[in-house]
């Protein structure tokens, strides 16, 4: 049995609501507490949106289909059991950056239970989500009333893997130094099809046909089903791009969140900063030449690409491409690609629906937009409008396919 408490708690703070992911709860905050009063507390209910996970009698294990098949994200292809149980937001009385979560529950051997925390800024962007582990606290890079949690089960395929009856956190804020503000994460690595369709990712998409996502080897980067919280551009050779959402995780591996600095790594911190693990195994026998499951790597993959994807950059066989983790530092402001379901929104040369075809933005991928400008009507899932949106010099995107972007000046 697991009980870790990881911080003593004398006196408590008042915790609001349960609220959904990215959605503070609305209504007045209690009055803060004390800070000699300890830290805050909220005592979330195991419940929300799931993954491989199943809720029964109040506790969350890994989900076992009648057939007997067997949980797991799509871009793993079999190679560990794994459930995510996203347990929503919290708004605390006052800001916070230290996450303790101590869990109850029952860890079979080889097997685990991860908590993931993440803040959301005052721009209403979240960091990257930090797990949270017994006796190693998650510590936000700023302090943040807004705070989300999930839960991950994991398991050796054949195990019946974890059970969890309770979780609890303990949140305050401690000094620190001042916020390093790094360039945008841009790594050039070898990229996969993933393929697998009709195989569910890691954070519950059905893939299909012509599908617009990426599987990266950390779920530190996982955004939630149907979201693009964190989205990348990946570009080719040739100067394509797609902007896409994050929605699985792989190919080789879950803890190699390899575009941050060896310090802040999850794991492999002997590697520098843009090589993955996969990649130093193919090339340079890293870790025996194998991955973090022991399978011996067969190609060099950091990015995994949904077909629609793949195809959309024009590619035919995997390759080496550029990517931009857009999470990690902004250049501008953002809007959310919506098409229902119609295909990606296409990235123009020009602000013109007949303009030259440059790359595509994904459904519900988070792109950077700079300015406006009039060009040639377009009806879509905003309405219709003849106004353009500059994503990077000369690529233009439809605002009528693009959500929640700020008024903007005009381009010059």
């Amino acid at each position: 049995m697991v009980t870790a408490a990881l911080t003593a708690v004398t006196a408590l703070g008042t915790a609001t609501a349960h609220a959904e992911p990215g959605v503070p709860p609305a209504g007045p905050v209690p009055a803060a507490a004390a800070a000699d009063e300890g830290p805050q507390r909220w005592s979330p209910p195991l419940a929300g949106t799931s993954t491989g996970v199943e809720l029964a009698e109040g506790t969350a294990r890994l989900t076992t289909t009648r057939d007997g098949t067997e949980s797991g994200p799509a871009a793993l292809r079999g190679a560990q059991r794994q459930g995510l149980l996203d347990l929503g937001a919290h708004q605390f009385a006052t800001p916070v950056n230290r996450i303790d979560a101590p869990v109850t529950g029952d860890v079979p051997p080889g097997s685990a239970v991860g908590v993931d925390v993440r803040g959301q800024g005052a721009d209403g962007q979240w960091s990257e989500w930090i797990p949270a582990e017994p006796g190693a606290p998650a510590l936000l890079p700023e302090p943040t009333r807004t705070v989300a949690v999930r839960l991950a089960l994991v398991a050796p395929t054949g195990s019946a893997g974890p059970a969890v009856r309770s979780l609890e956190v303990l949140a305050d804020e401690v000094a620190t130094g001042p916020r390093t503000v790094e360039p945008r994460a841009s790594h050039r690595v070898f990229a996969t099809r993933e393929g697998l369709v009709g195989g569910t990712t890691a954070n519950g998409h059905r893939i299909v046909p012509n599908d617009q996502f990426v599987a990266l080897p950390s779920r530190r980067a996982l955004s939630p089903n149907g979201r693009g919280d964190y989205s990348v551009r990946v570009c080719t050779d040739a100067g394509r791009c797609a902007t896409v959402p994050v929605w699985d995780v792989g190919p080789w591996n879950t803890t190699d969140d390899y575009w941050n600095s060896p310090a802040q790594r999850q794991s492999w911190k002997d590697l520098p900063q843009g090589r993955p693990q996969a990649q130093a195994a193919f090339e340079n026998q890293h870790n025996g030449g194998r991955d973090g499951f022991g399978r011996q790597v067969k190609n060099p993959a950091g990015i995994d690409l949904a077909d629609g994807t793949f195809w959309g950059l024009g590619l035919t066989t995997n390759a080496f491409v550029t990517v931009e983790y857009l999470w990690t530092a902004r250049s501008g402001a953002l809007g959310r690609a919506i098409t229902g379901g119609t295909g990606p929104v296409v990235e123009r040369a020009t602000p013109d629906a007949a303009g030259v075809d440059s790359g595509v933005v994904g459904d519900g991928a988070q792109v950077e937009v700079q300015c406006q400008l009039a060009g040639s009507p377009v009806t879509g899932s905003q309405g219709t409008s003849n106004l353009w949106l500059r994503t990077r010099p000369d690529r233009y995107v439809p605002a009528a396919s693009i959500q929640g972007a700020p008024p903007l000046p005009p381009c010059t």
